[in-house]
């Protein structure tokens, strides 16, 4: 099986650590391949840069071969309805699948994300996905995209603080990372605060291979119609 990673960003950084996420829940037999466009911004904050970086996004879709499955690795989901459109395999997006894969396991959840300009994009896809109502907050930690790639202890701290809130004040049960930088934070996060925290690119990565071994392809009736 061979899944395409697109990290919507231009940060190559970005793409090796999602790309390493990726790889380690994927299957022994699965080929994780994880590009980022050239010609986009260098980070998503919000729905300006969602917009900018759709077309190469796209671009992205078409120059890398034969897959069996795709993941939008941006937290927002940027261009997902348009990415269905543009192939005939499944197109998973990280927020989508970390949202589902928190309402597998609790039942309540919070997300903390980076700046706050990125929490309305968050809430109305939890409108649309129907998840709102297992949603207890959306909070920012006001930590820029970039800036995750250096995490040190400070940074850490803030996210800490975020998850005891969240905890404390919203009732979470489960939290949600709300960033693709944030991959490879999740594991020492749960430890710490003694509650599951998941992230978008290891629940995007497994619900694409089970699509993909099922058989399972994108509806061509309707809203995610072949584009022309």
């Amino acid at each position: 099986m061979r899944i395409l990673v697109v990290n919507p960003n231009s940060t190559v950084s970005m793409t090796a650590k999602i790309g390493t996420a990726a790889r380690r829940v994927a299957r022994s037999g699965t080929e994780i391949v994880a590009v980022n466009p050239k010609d986009a911004p260098a980070s998503i904050q919000g729905f300006h840069d969602i917009a900018m970086c759709l077309p190469a996004l796209l671009g992205e879709l078409r120059g890398h071969g034969r897959c069996d499955a795709v993941v939008i690795a941006c937290f927002d989901d940027t261009g997902l309805d348009a990415a269905r459109c543009a192939v005939d395999v499944p197109v998973i997006g990280i927020g989508e699948a970390a949202f589902h894969a928190a309402s597998f396991i609790s039942c309540r959840f919070s997300v903390v994300t980076t700046l706050r300009r990125s929490v309305p994009s968050i809430e109305a896809n939890l409108v649309r996905y129907g998840l709102a109502a297992r949603c207890g907050r959306v909070r920012a930690s006001d930590i820029p995209v970039l800036a995750l790639e250096e995490a040190g202890p400070d940074m850490m701290e803030r996210l800490g603080r975020e998850i005891e809130m969240a905890i404390d004040e919203d009732q979470a049960e489960a939290i949600v990372l709300g960033c693709a930088g944030m991959a490879d934070m999740a594991a020492g996060l749960a430890e710490r605060y003694g509650l599951p925290v998941v992230e978008g690119v290891s629940s995007a990565v497994l619900m694409a291979e089970a699509m993909a071994a099922s058989g399972l392809k994108t509806s061509r009736i309707g809203g995610y119609a072949a584009a022309n």
